[in-house]
């Protein structure tokens, strides 16, 4: 059984007050149902304006917050939410990319959560949520081409023992660890502050994995809450 325990540095309590994370380990079985989660991003595209939860705007803005405690401007690179959100309000859909990241991205639209899917064969030791110093390692594309680029000491960033995997807590995923619906070992993290209330990140942990269990039968799933421990 494929279990990932991320490892969260106790100096993101003091960022981050109250911050806790499901996380979500899967051992992948053949993709059966892909219109699950063509129906599931539609329907959250579609209800974004009418069905967000009444927590959603301050939970948007407790992440465009925190962002600012690390240096970052949530204008310009906003948690990955909210980006989320902008682009459906933008466009009135999101553009399909796999049934498994269409999948996610409807729970983090519906729930109003940055939702990251990573495919964990390509790991490295386990994930963990750390402030960068600024020599890190983190691939990417620039001008259509793969450039090794470094994030900024301070902010806060997912990374393995090989590297960067995603800046900015949750607003860019490195090219490595990238989840396609072949992977066969795939891990998920949904992120959440103290205004989203701890039901409701339960309850969409348990929308992705019935979507995920439907697309894929006999795909194997274990959950787990996660938090940081504070400093003595």
């Amino acid at each position: 059984m494929l279990s990932v325990i991320p490892r969260i540095d106790p100096a993101i309590a003091t960022l981050a007050p109250g911050f806790r994370a499901l996380s979500i380990s899967v051992e992948a079985a053949p993709l059966i149902d892909p219109g699950v989660a063509e129906q599931a991003l539609r329907d959250a595209c579609r209800s974004l304006d009418t069905q967000s939860p009444p927590w959603a705007a301050a939970h948007l803005a407790a992440w465009a917050e925190t962002f600012r405690r690390f240096g970052a401007k949530p204008q310009r690179t906003p948690c990955s939410a909210e980006a989320l959100r902008k682009r459906v309000l933008r466009d009135g859909e999101l553009p399909s990319i796999n049934p498994v990241v269409d999948l996610y991205n409807a729970i983090s639209l519906r729930y109003a959560i940055p939702v990251g899917g990573e495919n964990f064969a390509a790991y490295v030791g386990m994930p963990r949520l750390v402030i960068a110093d600024g020599s890190e390692r983190f691939d990417t594309i620039k001008d259509g081409e793969p450039f090794d680029d470094a994030p900024e000491a301070g902010e806060v960033v997912w990374r393995d023992d090989a590297g960067v995997t995603c800046r900015r807590w949750n607003w860019r995923q490195g090219i490595r660890t990238r989840l396609d619906a072949d992977a066969r070992q795939m891990w998920f993290i949904l992120e959440s502050l103290p205004e989203m209330p701890l039901e409701a990140l339960q309850e969409a942990g348990e929308r992705l994995i019935e979507g995920l269990g439907a697309m894929m039968p006999g795909a194997v799933i274990e959950s787990s809450l996660i938090a940081p421990f504070e400093r003595r």
